[in-house]
């Protein structure tokens, strides 16, 4: 008798695993760490599949792009919308690599939602950083040294150099002086094809941008208006919270009440 009573409590218990177990999976209770998991990494191959697609059908490797420059750059740009930083239906993102040569064309405008490169075109490097490829980067004031990382375009105005666009530089301690330090996307003569002849080199800037006046209207009016630039180089000291790539792939592809409470970090 006492057998059958401890055999019919375990059964009881066993049953009441199980109709719990069954209940919550039904009624939306909590879910496994195991299940968590595996959308967040359903996500994240969605995320890296969809920068690969856009990278192969914008045929940006022709370009010179590396592709993990540009994936950082996507990331970048989903985080950034997420904070609410970019215009609502931005999908253009420039790109700047200063791990290249100042003679190559290291600057790449994107549009996402076209799957489509815009431009590709020189771009200088401050005259502080460094010579042909720049190896110095600084956040200071009168430092004439670029700044890594994200920035957001602001406001078209007339300066001393012209028609010029004004950036909102994204990471605290390493470019949130942008404006301060009037880092600037404008024209400069010495981006040019002649200045490589004669320098072996682009010309430098005082930190700034700076792009070809044959192409400086086009630069401008193709990435006004609250879209992102990244900046990017081999500096082991930069870091960004806009590169949470997990982050950037549970906002696109995962659970988007998830990644509103997520938002909180940014």
């Amino acid at each position: 008798m006492r057998k059958n009573s401890l055999w019919q409590i375990c059964a009881t218990i066993v049953l009441a695993f199980i109709i719990i177990s069954w209940t919550s999976d039904k009624f939306g209770g909590p879910k496994s760490k195991t299940s968590s998991d595996s959308l967040a990494n359903t996500s994240t191959k969605m995320f890296s599949s969809y920068v690969a697609d856009i990278f192969t059908t914008a045929r940006l490797n022709e370009a010179g792009l590396d592709e993990a420059v540009f994936e950082k750059a996507v990331t970048g740009y989903f985080n950034l919308k997420m904070a609410n930083k970019l215009s609502a239906n931005s999908s253009v993102i420039t790109v700047v690599d200063f791990n290249k040569s100042s003679k190559s064309k290291r600057m790449w405008i994107v549009d996402l939602s076209k799957k489509v490169l815009l431009l590709n075109t020189w771009v200088a490097h401050g005259n502080g950083s460094g010579e042909d490829v720049p190896c110095r980067f600084s956040n200071q004031k009168d430092s004439f040294e670029s700044s890594l990382g994200f920035y957001v375009t602001n406001n078209v105005y007339n300066g001393k150099h012209g028609v010029s666009l004004r950036l909102d530089g994204m990471d605290e301690g390493f470019n949130d002086q942008a404006n301060n330090r009037d880092i600037v996307v404008h024209a400069a003569p010495y981006v040019s094809q002649g200045s490589i002849n004669a320098l072996g080199r682009l010309g430098r800037s005082q930190g700034c941008p700076a792009v070809s006046p044959s192409v400086v209207n086009q630069v401008i009016n193709t990435i006004k208006g609250k879209t992102v630039l990244f900046i990017n180089a081999n500096d082991s000291s930069y870091n960004s919270k806009y590169l949470n790539q997990d982050l950037a792939a549970n906002f696109s592809f995962g659970n988007p009440v998830n990644a509103t409470a997520l938002n909180a970090s940014l």
